[in-house]
């Protein structure tokens, strides 16, 4: 057990002092970003940590402190691409390196407490936030695409797999917590909140998951209805008419019903609704 502990601290020793030496190059670009300066005072808590020989008998909370510096370090590195449009020539090869970043916590998790459910280990929110990272960073990229005309004409499987990919991220987003099952002797006093935990919407960040969802799926679909040459395996490929639908609906229901008032609009959803039915 002992050997198991201190080879898994290596691991993740390395890992960390391997995303010091990049933040501290990030910081170099904008020494006052706040989210690169959180990420600086937590790897250097985990540093004076390993120098001071401690071992990692609590691997969850220093995934997760590796984690929160993982979403710190990516979400800069994802601004800049947005600032700057996501450019043609490496958008792509940089989106990428994002996703598999995103997805090393994760990977890691499971590797270093193969006893122990990712979710239990990360925690639900880090793990919810991975999963919506990955899939907004695709919503945004594909975003801009889809006002790129004259490329989605050259390169339309390439954009479809954009969007399948983020939203499969993003309804995993929406599953990591079960919804609240109001006869499982869950008591809540308020309808309104009781209606939409029901539905599994705990936040914002939810219900913007869902448009998200929806406005890929009518990309998606519009794309797919242009030509029959899309993706390969048919097999694989999502719903997105369907998913797209049922997603929308759960969002208007939502929006007009216990959180009418709140600030959430719906007629663009509606709209696109009008198009998937």
């Amino acid at each position: 057990m002992a050997d198991d502990f201190r080879r898994q601290g290596f691991e993740l020793e390395r890992r960390i002092f391997e995303l010091d030496i990049k933040c501290s190059s990030l910081r170099a670009e904008k020494q006052d970003d706040d989210y690169l300066q959180n990420a600086s005072a937590i790897l250097d808590k985990l540093k004076s940590f390993y120098r001071q020989g401690g071992e990692s008998s609590n691997l969850s909370k220093l995934l997760q402190d590796y984690t929160q510096v993982i979403l710190d370090i990516t979400f800069y590195e994802e601004n800049k691409l947005v600032d700057q449009e996501f450019p043609e020539d490496c958008s792509p090869f940089k989106i990428q390196q994002l996703l598999q970043d995103l997805t090393e916590p994760e990977v890691l998790a499971a590797r270093l407490t193969p006893t122990q459910e990712v979710q239990s280990v990360l925690g639900l929110e880090l793990l919810e936030c991975l999963y919506w990272r990955r899939g907004a960073l695709l919503y945004m990229y594909c975003h801009t695409l889809h006002q790129r005309k004259q490329w989605i004409k050259k390169n339309k499987d390439t954009f479809l797999k954009c969007i399948q990919e983020g939203v499969r991220y993003l309804m995993r987003m929406l599953q990591v917590r079960n919804s609240v099952k109001l006869n499982d002797g869950v008591v809540l006093h308020d309808t309104a909140t009781a209606s939409i935990l029901s539905e599994g919407i705990f936040s914002d960040t939810h219900l913007l998951t869902m448009m998200y969802i929806g406005e890929m799926c009518f990309w998606a679909v519009k794309y797919e209805d242009c030509s029959a040459d899309t993706m390969d395996r048919k097999e694989d490929r999502l719903q997105f008419r369907d998913i797209g639908t049922q997603i929308l609906n759960k969002y208007v229901l939502a929006c007009e019903g216990p959180l009418q008032g709140q600030g959430w609009n719906t007629e663009n959803a509606k709209e696109i609704l009008s198009i998937l039915q």
